[in-house]
Formats: C-alpha cells, structure tokens, sequence
C-alpha cells in the first residue's frame, strides 16, 4: 500500500488571566514602599531581622517587575525569527527569580552568622511595628495573586513569595515583642536564618520546575505516560510514538507524535477527537503525524504493526 502521511498543526491559546496587570502594579508599590520603610528602620535600630528581611522583599519587587515584563512579552506576536514570539521569556524569568532569591539567601545566612558572634542590641518594639506593617503589605500581595497560583508558574512563584514573607513578619513580630520583654537581641539573628530557611523551602520548588521547563522537559503536572494512553484510548489509533512534551510558556504545553491508525478514511475524524481529548488533558498545541498500520516513518524507533483491523 502506497505510504500515506498527514500533518497536522494545531493551536489552541491558553486561558486567559485576568487582572494580573493590575495586581502587578499594586503589588510592586506596596512592597517598593515597604521595603524602603523596613530598610530605613532595620538600619537606624540595627535590625539584621528587619534588614534581611527588606532585602528579601526586594527580591520580591524585581521578582514581580520581571514577571509582568514576561507577561508582557509573552503577547507580542510571533515573527519569522521567533516563531512561537516570546512565550519562552515566562520560564526564564521563572529561572531567574529562583536565582535572586537563592543568591539572597546566601548574602542572610551570612549576615546572620556573622552578627550571632557579634551580637548588638535592637528595639523590639520598632521591629513589632514595622513587621506588623509587612503582615499586612504581604498578605495583601498574596491575596491579590491567589485565584490565579494555579494557572501559571510565575504567578505561582509571586503567590508563593508573598505568602511566605507574610507567615515571616508574623515571625518577626513575635521576636520584636520577645525582645521588647527580654532584651534577647540574640533571637534577631537566629530570625534571620529561619528567614533564609523559609525562602530556601518555598523557593526550592519553584527553582526545580523553572529548571525542567528551561530544558523542555515535561511540565509538572502533566504525565506523559497518561497522556499517551488518553491518546491510544481514541478509537481507531493503534500505536502511538516519537510522542514529545515541553512547554512553550509557564501557560501553554505543546506536543508532537507519530499516530497509526488502521483506516486513513477516518483521519479527519480521529483527528478532530485526539485534538479534543489533548486539550482536555492541557494540552494547547498539537503537531500530529499520521500513518497507516501497514507502514513505517522511517525514523528510529517505528515499527510495522501489520494488518489489524
């Protein structure tokens, strides 16, 4: 039987997410404008708990500017040179922020082990306040990413660094009011490597999926075994392989395979069904290659499945 080959290139956009414009821009001037107020006072009462913490959340402001840069950049339209545009910038800045915040981390621990064998008084009350002030500014930040964590890496990763900062002001509250009613201005340190650990902890998975996503590997979330049984389970594919998974955005999967089936007639039908149960599965963008049961692409790895009906 003469060798038949069909392509298929199939382009779903991504949910949309909405509002994520104005909850960048809300949230990069609440926390420009705390930092700078939690920077001013960690330094004047020499708070290295308010101080690392400041620079932590200013790790947090570059980390916002970059995302809504990426989503910006992700709309741009495609060209000859960037086929796909610059959805790629998502994942990137992804990597990029876990790389700030590890590299904060560093520059906390080592603050905060210096000042343990060199300790200093500090006002608790002042540090009580000013933490306080940072519950509030994180955990509205937090609050404004919250119905979208789920939706997209970056976001996920803002959601996440607010929440986190918010849960460490409240840690820091308490050392404050402990101070206040102790003097022990040890526990200012001691903070500030719990700080580290606590972004270390959120920071870790994000890091890790930023990774595997920079070298296309398969988005979390998505099983590839799955999804190659939700593809075999269309009737009339027999086999599928070369079946390839990477994510073109922190939003959109994409995806090619080699498809045989036993009756070229129904392609377009069979087609039209794999296309749908993909984009059930997540799948937004579909490259499909199909063959007759009787032949073989040629590429390493196919195989002849004979007649079957």
């Amino acid at each position: 039987m003469e060798v038949s080959k069909h392509h298929h290139h199939d382009h779903h956009h991504a949910p949309q997410i909405t509002g994520l414009n104005r909850s960048f821009i809300i949230g990069i001037g609440l926390n420009i404008i705390f930092v700078v107020t939690e920077f001013g006072i960690g330094f004047y009462y020499n708070s290295l708990g308010l101080i690392s913490d400041a620079g932590h959340n200013l790790g947090d402001v570059a980390s916002l500017i970059l995302a809504m840069l990426a989503f910006r950049l992700a709309r741009v339209s495609a060209t000859s040179k960037y086929t796909y545009g610059y959805k790629k910038s998502t994942i990137l800045v992804s990597l990029l922020n876990s790389i700030i915040l590890l590299i904060a981390v560093g520059v906390i621990f080592a603050e905060s082990i210096d000042k343990l064998f060199h300790p200093s008084p500090v006002e608790g009350d002042a540090i009580a306040w000013t933490a306080g002030v940072g519950v509030f500014v994180n955990g509205l930040t937090a609050w404004l990413f919250m119905k979208d964590k789920e939706k997209d890496l970056n976001v996920k990763g803002a959601y996440l660094h607010m929440a986190a900062d918010a849960l460490v002001s409240v840690g820091v509250v308490i050392s404050g009011i402990v101070i206040s009613y102790t003097g022990w201005s040890v526990i200012d340190p001691i903070l500030g490597l719990l700080i580290a650990c606590v972004i270390i902890y959120s920071t870790w998975g994000l890091l890790h999926d930023s990774i595997r996503l920079s070298l296309d590997g398969v988005p979390t979330g998505t099983d590839s075994k799955q999804i190659e049984e939700i593809i075999l389970s269309v009737p009339k594919v027999i086999n599928c392989h070369h079946l390839h998974i990477w994510a073109i955005s922190t939003t959109e999967t994409a995806l090619t395979a080699h498809l045989v089936i036993n009756d070229l007639s129904q392609l377009e039908n069979v087609k039209r069904e794999v296309k749908h149960v993909l984009l059930e599965a997540g799948v937004q963008h579909a490259t499909l290659e199909f063959e007759h049961n009787s032949d073989c692409c040629g590429d390493v790895g196919c195989q002849n499945f004979g007649n079957v009906d």
